[in-house]
């Protein structure tokens, strides 16, 4: 007989049975020391939402607190001061995967196009997303999308930087018009958000991954978030708790290690205004806390 060389789904990346809650704080910390590929950037402090004006000190204290553990930051927009976060995380010697955030204002979505444009030509940016999510809240239709990414394209063309959308990663396989305009499949990965439990969530993450790597027909394939709340209310068979979100995290962490996976981790810092939208989970999806101290 002979071994199949295949690698196999695993369930989980290490065996944590019969590890104490401050034995795997002890883990997740080693696992954050030994760094990451990405964080999504969490620029609001409490108080603050999007539309607020940010400051480049809060922008560049947060940073400078993230900088050691990660090679590359997502930002999520190109306004009200989100765009001095590609300008000091390439300061600080960081990679950025910027986005232009759009949505159901013309105004609004012309003058994140070309803030990104413009940070693009500056030489800010490193792969360019044109939305985020936009088919799956219903803001524009696919056309309106598919003008505003052939835009940005032809604007910078001349530039060496990947364009590509993010979204659900189902919604590669069910637009197939966007995944063909798309340079790179930018795929959010979220089992938590559809209820499967912890124990399975590593090889449903895999299996989410190699879908919209499927799609991608040979595309680079980067998961531009995926994490798991440490407090809040259960969806199904997934609860949100601190054992969680740390065995979460280290099984990502591993696995992207392990295979080379792209993956920007949701997210850096607890943010309090996403309650209304997600429910009190919203708060909860951060490394570091709202106060900026590390969590586990």
């Amino acid at each position: 007989m002979s071994l199949r060389k295949e690698k196999f789904l695993a369930l989980a990346s290490i065996d944590y049975q019969g590890l104490s809650n401050e034995e795997l704080r002890a883990l997740f910390r080693k696992t954050l020391k030994s760094g990451m590929h990405g964080l999504c950037s969490s620029p609001y402090e409490e108080g603050q939402k999007p539309g607020d004006q940010l400051s480049e000190a809060q922008i560049r204290r947060r940073l400078e607190i993230i900088k050691p553990y990660t090679d590359w930051i997502r930002s999520f927009s190109c306004t009200d001061g989100n765009e001095l976060i590609p300008r000091i995380a390439k300061e600080m010697g960081l990679k950025t995967l910027v986005g232009a955030w759009l949505g159901d204002d013309t105004a609004i979505n012309d003058k994140e196009l070309e803030g990104l444009i413009s940070l693009c030509h500056q030489g800010y940016v490193d792969v360019a997303a044109v939305g985020n999510e936009v088919m799956y809240r219903g803001d524009l239709n696919e056309a309106e999308l598919l003008d505003k990414l052939y835009y940005v394209k032809a604007s910078i063309k001349d530039l060496d930087i990947p364009v590509g959308y993010v979204d659900a990663y189902y919604e590669f396989q069910d637009r197939p018009a966007i995944t063909e305009a798309c340079d790179v499949i930018l795929a959010n990965c979220y089992p938590f958000w559809e209820g499967c439990d912890l124990d399975y969530s590593l090889l449903y993450m895999k299996d989410m991954y190699n879908k919209a790597k499927t799609a991608g027909n040979g595309k680079r394939v980067i998961i531009t978030e995926t994490g798991w709340p440490s407090q809040g209310t259960n969806l199904q068979g997934a609860f949100p708790s601190e054992e969680n979100a740390i065995k979460y995290f280290i099984n990502t962490q591993k696995w992207s290690q392990e295979e080379d996976i792209e993956i920007f981790y949701f997210s850096s810092f607890d943010e309090s205004w996403k309650v209304g939208a997600e429910g009190d989970v919203g708060a909860y999806w951060g490394i570091w806390d709202k106060e900026e101290n590390l969590k586990y």
